[in-house]
């Protein structure tokens, strides 16, 4: 007898939030709808925020049938959430549908929230400080599984903030920030990047003011001269961690593509043309890079004609990574780099740490999720 053949999986049903607008109403046509549906959908999922078709209640149950039967909300699977510094950090470590991990976090606070976003699953630039790359570079995220995170972020939000409300404490119910500093960099899968950027900015839609978005990246110098261009005033905030090549290129392997001297003459030219001011990142490893005189050297830097780039620094205490041989920076030497900072006009504040205890602060990012509670 001849050998089987193997049957082929079928695909799994289109995602609902991986549709812009014309291809939703795309979808609402192929269901015989009249055309105004698709701006009913379009409503439920970014502004009601549903995560279940049956929650659209001004449409047909007839047409909600064939939704279920054709589509899902999103393409996301919640494996995992866990809580930290008393519920008001939430880390949720999702799955793709191949079972590669995706992971957000949430931080509430009393006056703002904010959405930490992961732009693919893994990372392929292998910084030694972050357990993200660790992973390698799995896939891209589509726009559509960006935009997910931040739903479901607003979804958990809501939850928070209303438990708050039943014991008298105020908490904002709606999404302040959305920073693109989880798994991956976004310069390296800009086109979804900027898409869901887009989607989430829609005034018919998520609403989220332009200047509440803030895109972390390694130093990907194409990527920002490109976002110099583009029309929405997203912030931009790099990971610069050392002003010494020789040593960037040993933490940063992209360092050896675009070396300090290009990075920063693409801020200066970013900086001139937007007149925006940019954040660098610096996490602190001690012995390594928090020294007074790399303190010094950074200052020089980020003062290339005598005085400072329109920027700000941000020092970030480095969170243990499994594995990596490399320590925490004692308070002490935090504040003495700060303060050679300060002194040099360069202005500059210490990052406050959220979700450590759950493996959610900075570099952090894993994809396990295995060593906390639901």
């Amino acid at each position: 007898m001849p050998p089987e053949t193997p049957t082929k999986a079928p695909a799994p049903p289109v995602s609902l939030i991986d549709l812009d607008r014309s291809k939703l109403a795309d979808l609402v046509t192929h269901c015989g709808e009249k055309p105004y549906r698709a701006k009913q959908l379009y409503r439920h999922l970014y502004v009601n925020l549903a995560d279940d078709v049956d929650q659209m209640t001004d449409l047909s149950r007839a047409f909600r049938e064939k939704l279920s039967d054709m589509s899902r909300i999103g393409s996301l699977h919640v494996k995992k959430v866990m809580k930290g510094d008393r519920g008001l950090t939430r880390k949720a470590l999702f799955r793709m549908d191949d079972g590669s991990p995706v992971e957000t976090v949430l931080m509430v606070y009393a006056d703002r929230a904010t959405v930490c976003v992961s732009s693919q699953s893994g990372c392929p630039m292998a910084c030694v400080f972050c357990a993200t790359g660790k992973l390698g570079h799995l896939h891209d995220l589509t726009a559509g599984q960006i935009v997910e995170q931040v739903l479901w972020a607003a979804r958990t939000l809501k939850t928070i903030a209303a438990d708050h409300a039943e014991k008298g404490e105020k908490l904002p119910d709606r999404l302040t920030n959305i920073v693109f500093m989880g798994m991956g960099e976004p310069f390296n899968n800009y086109r979804n990047w900027w898409e869901a950027v887009e989607r989430l900015h829609d005034p018919e839609g998520f609403n989220m003011g332009a200047r509440n978005f803030t895109v972390s990246t390694v130093g990907l110098v194409p990527g920002i001269r490109k976002l110099a261009d583009e029309k929405l005033q997203v912030n931009l905030a790099i990971s610069l961690h050392t002003p010494d090549d020789e040593q960037r290129t040993e933490m940063m392997p992209v360092n050896r593509s675009f070396p300090i001297a290009d990075l920063i003459a693409a801020v200066k030219d970013y900086i001139a043309k937007t007149n925006r001011r940019v954040s660098f990142e610096y996490v602190l490893l001690q012995g390594k890079n928090d020294n007074p005189d790399q303190a010094e050297r950074l200052a020089r830097l980020l003062k290339p004609d005598g005085v400072p780039l329109l920027c700000h620094v941000n020092l970030i205490p480095w969170n243990p990574v499994p594995g990596t041989p490399l320590g925490r920076s004692e308070r002490a030497r935090v504040l003495a780099f700060q303060n050679v900072l300060q002194q040099a006009g360069i202005p500059c504040t210490v990052r406050v740490e959220r979700g450590v205890d759950i493996g959610a602060a900075c570099g952090q990012l894993a994809g396990d999720g295995e060593k906390a509670e639901t």
